[in-house]
């Protein structure tokens, strides 16, 4: 056992992480390309139509601390490996479907559940071989949905225009296939802190506190982590609606079908832009905190949301397209980050993965709440208002956690152990800090040790 080894391997990790969110999130947020012809093929409303998506993400984060729990048994590769075969699985299975209820199965339930053992283990992963460059390690992996969603919408439109969905979902299919090769990839590593794996045998005859250190159950009494849940939650109601929508707006603006569908592109290619730029100053700039970092991107991405409505010719479309995308973009690796500083690195895997189900009901709602103020208004006016709001009860509640107010840390050295503040460099003032108390690297948890706060 030892410390992150801040590279080497690691970036191999990077890049099967990369690969991995692209065919994770990138295929989630293309999919509304999809929507529109789904709602022509089938003749239902939006809402109903929603719930495809909408499903899929809920599966996706509600399912994780199974993946989590799992790859604290076996190891992370054979489990994102496995989350590769069901994902490829019920996209290939979708091009069968003969009604909505297949499609909510297939995509839904199924692909839903692979993407629960892809995603989280991956970015725990990540996670795991980095320290100090853990956040620009973590914003480089995440990049892979923003270039994926810029080179994914037209060319799914392009798909869908050759083969018809059908033929363009057992292609989408055949590319997630390769998320097995990227699971397998993955190389286990021990780390001090890492709480002592279950006897051998898997989950059969564990007790119930190893249970509850697997799952992340202790974790429900740790109240700055719950705080941030809170937060993450309400913002993941509605961050995912541009992504299932936006084309579906500028069609209603009668915009032409490939420049709607470019507007994701345009968000996508600012979202990598803004993944980048939140890395390098996460990384490089230890006086701000990485929790005001996260609240000021969720105020901006819940602004540009707000004045989407307000834009109802192409240019405008574009610009908030633009900012929309850089924003949302540069939020999501401080998600990630924050993450570890908060319970240890020893309970990365069980923190994700409770982190992840208890948002899915953000996940699970935000669309068909979208498609439905839809249906009742007439227009998306009232559905992105709707999200921006979300997003900004979101930062509201960010304001709240322990110490938020306190100076950032100097950057002068000190000992890892030290490290108390959320998004903090290595503190060096030996003043008191009523911070969310980050648990130590050595530290242990309950159930599988111990966690500190000094709030």
């Amino acid at each position: 056992m030892g410390a992150p080894p801040d590279g080497g391997w690691g970036w191999v990790i990077v890049l099967a992480a990369f690969a991995q969110s692209a065919l994770v999130f990138g295929v989630i947020r293309s999919f509304g390309v999809f929507f529109v012809e789904f709602v022509a093929h089938f003749s239902e409303l939006s809402g109903r139509i929603s719930w495809i998506t909408s499903i899929g993400i809920a599966v996706q984060q509600f399912a994780s601390p199974v993946g989590s729990a799992l790859s604290s048994c076996y190891g992370a590769r054979p489990v994102i490996m496995a989350g590769g075969f069901f994902s490829a699985l019920g996209l290939f299975l979708a091009s069968f479907a003969s009604c909505l209820a297949h499609l909510y199965l297939c995509i839904g339930l199924l692909s839903g559940f692979g993407w629960a053992l892809v995603f989280t283990p991956s970015m725990a992963s990540v996670a795991r071989y980095f320290e100090k460059r853990r956040m620009l390690a973590t914003s480089l992996a995440l990049t892979g949905v923003g270039l994926s969603s810029f080179a994914f919408s037209p060319l799914f439109q392009l798909l869908v225009d050759v083969y018809a969905w059908r033929g363009a979902l057992m292609i989408v299919a055949a590319m997630s296939f390769n998320l097995v090769v990227c699971g397998a990839l993955v190389r286990p590593l021990a780390l001090t802190g890492d709480p002592l794996r279950p006897p051998q045998g898997g989950l059969v005859g564990l007790s119930r506190k190893t249970l509850s250190s697997l799952f992340g159950l202790h974790l429900l009494a740790h109240c700055p982590f719950m705080r941030f849940v809170c937060a993450v939650t309400l913002i993941n109601t509605g961050y995912f609606i541009p992504y299932i929508h936006l084309v579906a707006r500028a069609r209603e603006l009668r915009v032409d079908e490939y420049q709607a569908a470019f507007l994701m592109s345009v968000a996508a290619a600012a979202d990598l832009c803004g993944r980048l730029f939140s890395g390098w100053l996460g990384s490089c700039c230890r006086a701000v905190r990485l929790i005001h970092l996260l609240v000021l991107w969720t105020l901006l991405t819940g602004a540009s949301l707000l004045l989407l409505p307000w834009a109802r010719t192409y240019p405008p479309l574009v610009a908030v397209s633009l900012s929309y995308g850089f924003f949302s973009g540069a939020l999501s690796p401080v998600v990630f980050s924050i993450i570890p500083e908060i319970v240890g690195i020893g309970n990365i895997f069980s923190s994700m993965g409770l982190l992840q189900m208890i948002e899915s009901i953000g996940g699970l709602l935000g669309a068909p709440l979208s498609g439905f103020l839809r249906d009742l208004t007439g227009d998306y006016v009232a559905s992105f208002l709707a999200a921006g709001a979300f997003l900004v009860a979101g930062s509201l509640v960010l304001l709240t956690v322990p110490g938020f107010c306190s100076r950032p840390a100097s950057a002068a050295p000190q000992e890892p152990s030290a490290r108390a503040e959320a998004g903090a460099g290595p503190p060096s003032s030996p003043e008191p800090r009523p911070v969310v108390v980050l648990a130590s690297p050595t530290a242990t948890v309950p159930g599988a040790g111990q966690l500190l706060s000094a709030s």
